[in-house]
């Protein structure tokens, strides 16, 4: 694979990941709908085990390919940002429900 497929994957699932969290942030700034909660909360969960998955076989590619493991962590970097913002969307979350 090359380095700039590995980063793309990366920039595609951090992409979906933030894309899928903002639809259920503001659906449910929009519509208060309880349903966009309930898939925010989904996503949270679900997206954590992929996010972690995608994570850790980056890891073990570019520690297998060490030619690789630059890209590996750039693309592990992108997936690292998912973390922060989804801590301030969950805080944002409970602050607009338990208002």
């Amino acid at each position: 694979m090359k380095d700039h497929q590995i980063i793309n994957i990366g920039k595609y699932i951090f992409g979906l990941c933030f894309m899928l969290g903002n639809i259920c942030l503001f659906g449910y700034l929009i519509t208060r709908n309880d349903g966009f909660v309930a898939c925010g909360y989904m996503l949270l969960t679900w997206g954590t085990i992929v996010n972690l998955l995608f994570v850790i076989g980056l890891l073990i590619y570019g520690i297998a390919s060490r030619s690789k493991l630059k890209a590996c962590l750039k693309a592990i970097g992108l997936l690292l940002i998912n973390i922060p913002l989804a801590y301030l969307y969950v805080l944002i979350g409970i602050n607009l429900i338990f208002k």
